[in-house]
């Protein structure tokens, strides 16, 4: 087996997707589990409170460069997660993975591979890429 992480869970999840192995199946469980993440946050706001969203329009200095923009930019979050909402959180984050993971397999396409290449992307374009 490789040593590499990417490589290691790309063929735990071939070998443990049984079930929904349609692509039909994997592409609307993984849409499911995206769900999932964003109403887990939600919680996290609504109902536990440990974090908090403030959201106001973005507005950096007229005269910022773009290289100094993310120092006026704001996530909107305040607080914490506490140690339950992060365990909901990174739970259903990694079941999003799996489906996400499985449909590259479906496709023939390589975790790693796309990730290396994403990163390289990032990287060469650094404040060009604007994702």
């Amino acid at each position: 087996m490789s040593d590499n992480c990417c490589d290691n869970f790309q063929s735990a999840v071939d070998d443990y997707l049984i079930r929904h192995r349609s692509v039909l199946d994997v592409m609307t469980k993984y849409q499911e589990t995206v769900a999932k993440v964003n109403r887990a946050i939600a919680k996290a706001v609504t109902e536990c409170g440990c974090i908090r969203i403030n959201s106001a329009r973005q507005a950096p200095p007229a005269q910022a460069s773009y290289c100094d923009l993310k120092q006026y930019m704001s996530s909107h979050l305040s607080g914490e997660l506490c140690e339950q909402c992060r365990e909901v959180i990174e739970s259903e984050i990694g079941h999003s993975m799996f489906y996400m993971t499985a449909l590259c397999t479906l496709l023939h396409l390589r975790v790693d591979d796309i990730m290396r290449k994403e990163c390289k992307t990032v990287t060469t374009l650094g404040f060009f890429n604007l994702t």
